[in-house]
C-alpha cells in the first residue's frame, strides 16, 4: 500500500510565502513523475507544477517565476515552494505520484494525496 501524505498549507497574506511537503511512503520500488495540482470549490483540478525522476520540471503559466517544485529522492518527498502568493492561488493543494510498488513491478500507478488548503488573503 502507498499513502501520500501532504504538509504545509494554511493562511498567509498576499505577498507572502508557504512551502508545501508531500512524502510517498509504503511498498514503493520507483517513483516516476511526482506532481502538484490544486482545485477550486466548483473548477476542476488543474496543474500547478510537475517534476519527473530525471529533474525535469514544468509549471503552469500563472505560478512561472512565483513557485519551484523540487524534490528529494532518498525521502521520496517533492516539495513546492510558494512565494509571491496571490488571492488568487487560494486553493486546495494536492501531490500527485506516479509510482511502481514491489508487488506489481511492471505497472506504474496513479497515487493523490488527501490535499492541502492554501488560502491567501489580500
Amino acid at each position: 500500500q502507498v499513502q501520500l501524505v501532504e504538509s504545509g498549507g494554511g493562511l498567509v497574506q498576499a505577498g507572502g510565502s508557504l512551502r508545501l511537503s508531500c512524502a510517498a511512503s509504503g511498498s514503493i520500488f520507483s517513483i516516476g513523475r511526482m506532481s502538484w495540482y490544486r482545485q477550486v470549490p466548483g473548477n476542476q483540478r488543474e496543474l500547478v507544477a510537475g517534476r519527473t525522476s530525471g529533474g525535469s520540471t514544468n509549471y503552469a503559466d500563472s505560478v512561472k517565476g512565483r513557485f519551484t517544485i523540487s524534490s528529494d529522492n532518498a525521502k521520496n518527498t517533492v516539495y513546492l515552494q510558494m512565494n509571491s502568493l496571490k488571492p488568487e492561488d487560494t486553493a486546495v493543494y494536492y501531490c500527485h505520484a506516479e509510482i511502481t510498488t514491489y508487488q506489481a513491478r511492471g505497472t506504474m500507478f496513479s497515487y493523490w494525496g488527501q490535499g492541502t488548503q492554501v488560502t491567501v488573503s489580500s
